[in-house]
């Protein structure tokens, strides 16, 4: 660590440096400003940055840690938030160009409001599409997020921004959300690690249109921030009616458990027979001989499941046209042509559509609590491809966002935690993301498997994006 520069470290090594006198908190605030400054234009991570309010934290925390007395768990942590989330004083845009940023911004939704309290270094808000409604991240407001890997390429989404700020060393801890992917795609195009927890273990509001899909998640660097970022998150607040107690346990002390007795399931494509890169294929089949050499028994299972998309569909794009339903027909005309266009499907669906679909979901979290009954945790990859081109919805034009991503939005339907981890890149050094789920409130078995898995294989991220 003694030659890593600041912007490099993980929020855990920043901690112990500050700790032992050899950083500042605004050394590193200031380190990941000069990354956002630096590398930014090309990448498109934040569409905030507050560099005023950001090294007045920092130097606040500085004198604390002088003092010896730091307050919060993440004093002095440089970090951002989604663009999603409403923050006091800044301007909540969602990507859209039918929300006025001259309005007041009184408030704090609960996960900021529960960062706050460990006192982290707020940098700014990143990058989101319009109203976080698809797979990748450009939007009508502020444009196309690229991947640090190779600034040709999407970064995924929709938390594109804040997965391409944390691999960029843009401030190693992020705040994301995840409806149907939207943490765990982006954290598998740009090799970043991430957690959607158990839904309704990090409290929202306002309430998503999207309804019982949408969590919110950590984005970082290692399983041991997630898990720190997890401990601060996971409260309740009244204002989420559906938000759990809190945790018995610190998810970040039960890291070290290992996953010696384990039974892990792992699956090339949840036979569903869609097509896999067979690179990702590959790197799924050394992750599973990983988890094996570790004390694991490893099987290949499939979980019984047929493919949701269409029930999904249904829940999602209504809630689309819910998250719509007040615009004009002049702001109409500045929606993303995409949201637009799922906007007007969703108008077509009845209520009885609605329900059949929640029923499709009902069963689908039978299946899998049956399933999880054989197996602590299910083995896939995040996504069956690879980072493409940047400024597509899909890599075959005139598809949605959810014909490549079906590993991902069933376990919203489920509301299980899923997990993505680096494990390997391909030929030509794009990230293969591997996805850990198991059963509801199992978010600790999730993280205690990472956490072994990158105990074993270490990953070393970007800080420097490649351009093409």
């Amino acid at each position: 660590m003694a030659n890593t520069q600041p912007a490099e470290l993980s929020a855990t090594e920043l901690l112990a440096a500050y700790a032992a006198g050899t950083l500042s908190p605004v050394e590193a605030c200031e380190a990941a400003l000069q990354r956002i400054n630096d590398h930014d234009p090309a990448i498109n991570a934040y569409c905030l940055v507050d560099p005023e309010h950001a090294l007045h934290a920092a130097r606040e925390s500085e004198n604390r840690w002088h003092r010896g007395q730091p307050v919060g768990r993440l004093d002095g942590v440089p970090t951002s938030i989604k663009d999603i989330f409403l923050t006091r004083d800044w301007p909540t845009l969602r990507g859209s160009n039918t929300i006025d940023p001259d309005q007041p911004w009184p408030e704090d939704a609960p996960a900021v409001t529960l960062l706050r309290r460990e006192n982290p270094v707020l940098l700014g808000k990143t990058t989101t599409p319009e109203l976080a409604w698809k797979g990748v991240t450009d939007s009508p407001r502020h444009g196309i997020t690229r991947n640090p890997w190779d600034t040709s390429r999407t970064a995924g989404g929709s938390s594109g921004g804040a997965a391409a700020a944390v691999a960029t060393g843009m401030g190693p801890l992020a705040l994301g959300t995840d409806g149907g992917g939207s943490v765990r795609i982006p954290a598998s195009f740009c090799g970043i690690t991430t957690i959607k927890p158990t839904y309704g273990r990090i409290p929202l509001y306002p309430a998503s249109p999207f309804g019982t899909l949408s969590h919110a998640g950590p984005m970082t660097t290692t399983v041991t921030d997630t898990a720190l970022m997890l401990d601060v998150l996971a409260q309740p607040d009244v204002r989420d009616w559906s938000a759990q107690a809190p945790p018995a346990d610190s998810f970040l002390d039960h890291l070290g458990g290992g996953v010696a007795g384990l039974r892990i399931a792992v699956s090339t494509d949840l036979g569903f027979g869609t097509p896999v890169d067979p690179q990702i294929v590959r790197a799924l089949t050394d992750a599973a001989r990983t988890f094996q050499d570790l004390g694991a028994h490893v099987e290949h299972a499939d979980p019984g499941i047929t493919n949701p998309i269409e029930d999904f569909h249904v829940l999602w794009f209504a809630g689309a046209a819910k998250a719509t339903e007040h615009l004009t027909d002049a702001q109409r005309e500045l929606l993303d042509p995409g949201l637009a266009a799922i906007c007007r499907q969703g108008l077509t669906y009845s209520a009885q559509d609605y329900l059949e679909a929640t029923n499709t979901r009902m069963e689908l979290g039978q299946r899998m609590g049956a399933f999880h009954q054989d197996h602590d945790l299910l083995l896939t990859p995040t996504v069956p491809i690879t980072a493409f081109p940047a400024g597509r919805e899909s890599p075959t034009h005139g598809d949605r966002w959810t014909t490549w991503t079906p590993f991902t939005y069933p376990f919203n339907m489920t509301q299980q935690p899923a997990a993505s981890i680096p494990c390997g890149t391909t030929d030509d050094g794009l990230p293969i993301g591997l996805q850990i789920i198991a059963p509801r409130h199992a978010d600790a078995t999730i993280l205690r498997a990472a956490h072994a898995y990158e105990q074993a294989r270490p990953w070393t991220r970007t800080t420097t994006p490649k351009q093409t």
